[in-house]
């Protein structure tokens, strides 16, 4: 922890502290995405650097990787499409 006038200032270190992220896809990376084939799956990770390794042995193609925290996160729980994926 660092202090700066008056305000505290948090790093974390990695391995510490890991957050939830979404995940928007398609399926097979060599086709021309196309949005009503998008899916969607929920990853635990420390940093979007570690998500994209954790899935590199997919053929993914990766759109977009959103962190979740906050009222977003709670809202994405609450759905029974929510399962975090054991990689």
């Amino acid at each position: 922890m660092v202090l700066v006038k008056g305000a505290i200032k948090l790093y974390a270190i990695k391995g510490e502290q890991t957050m939830i992220y979404k995940v928007y896809y398609q399926e097979n990376a060599n086709e021309i995405p196309v949005r009503e084939n998008t899916k969607s799956l929920y990853l635990e990770a420390t940093s979007e650097r570690e998500v994209r390794q954790k899935l590199k042995d997919r053929d993914y193609n990766i759109e977009f990787i959103q962190l979740l925290e906050g009222n977003y996160l709670a809202y994405e729980q609450a759905s029974p499409n929510f399962v975090l994926e054991e990689i």
